[in-house]
């Protein structure tokens, strides 16, 4: 059966927290909620009330991690100055997944460019994880969501340089694109495969620029807000995502598409779709 992937229009948290209870499932024990906490300057990612509903739904801990670049997020303490100054710590429990070593390696015998993923080793005190995601183009990868949010989110900071440099961390500037795509692939499957099914996936397509939540200076968005995807599949939840925006009417389109295919992003999809972690083929079920 191909996976469903419930859409909805409408962009609010309680339709956030509908959907989420329409896909049926209960994700049991200690809950992770990935988010991106925004970086400084940025002006397109989704704030902590926008998530308060399904988060405190769910009980959950909002988890992140540091960043391999120059920034506010880059080391534990200024990471978490920023997270209060964006509110998460005000709203919610944190943990910053690598805020001290060592980090946890996960094997990925099958991986086609990586065999480890290197993540911030408290992921291993969840249960179970609630992705949120937020649906936008990205400087390297062409787009992010779920599956950036499971590979370069969830990786620890030196995770992020192995995984831009696609297993040689002193290359992470200067890589060949497809391997870096390959390897953002491979490190979502190990983050699948450790929690083996207990993971549900929300991409919000709402203040989508051509750039990505973890730029300080970002354009602004370039495409109108489209609505709210659920699914238990990281592969269909991205590919239907990606499935909407080059079905828009809108004009701003061109100027999105164009970030993604410079960036040949839908290679991500491709890759993860052969590790077997999701479907490119998925039943769109919309929610009114």
């Amino acid at each position: 059966m191909k996976p469903i992937v419930y859409f909805s229009r409408e962009i609010t948290p309680e339709k956030v927290l509908e959907l989420y209870r329409t896909l049926g499932k209960e994700l049991p024990g200690k809950i992770a909620v990935k988010v991106h906490s925004g970086e400084e300057g940025n002006q397109n990612f989704l704030h902590p009330e926008f998530w308060k509903s399904v988060v405190d739904a769910v009980n959950g801990t909002v988890v992140e991690c540091n960043t391999a670049y120059e920034g506010a997020r880059n080391y534990t303490e200024q990471h978490r100055r920023l997270l209060r100054k964006h509110g998460w710590s005000e709203v919610f429990d944190v943990d910053i997944l690598d805020a001290e070593g060592p980090d946890l390696e996960l094997p990925i015998p099958n991986g086609s460019v990586l065999k480890k993923d290197i993540v911030g080793k408290d992921i291993e005190n969840y249960d179970s994880m609630l992705v949120l995601s937020h649906f936008k183009g990205h400087p390297m990868g062409g787009f992010g969501g779920a599956l950036k949010q499971l590979s370069i989110g969830c990786a620890s900071s030196a995770g992020k340089a192995n995984i831009h440099g696609a297993g040689k961390p002193k290359e992470m500037w200067t890589t060949e694109q497809n391997a870096f795509l390959e390897s953002m692939a491979d490190a979502a499957e190990s983050v699948v495969k450790l929690f083996d099914g207990k993971i549900v996936y929300i991409n919000v397509m709402k203040n989508m620029s051509v750039d990505c939540d973890c730029c300080a200076v970002a354009e602004d968005p370039c495409i109108k807000d489209m609505g709210v995807l659920v699914s238990t599949d990281p592969v269909a939840i991205d590919q239907a995502c990606l499935d909407l925006v080059y079905a828009s009417d809108d004009p701003g389109k061109a100027h999105f598409v164009e970030r993604v295919e410079s960036r040949n992003g839908v290679h991500t999809i491709e890759a993860a779709a052969e590790l077997g972690i999701g479907s490119r083929e998925y039943e769109l079920v919309t929610v009114e």
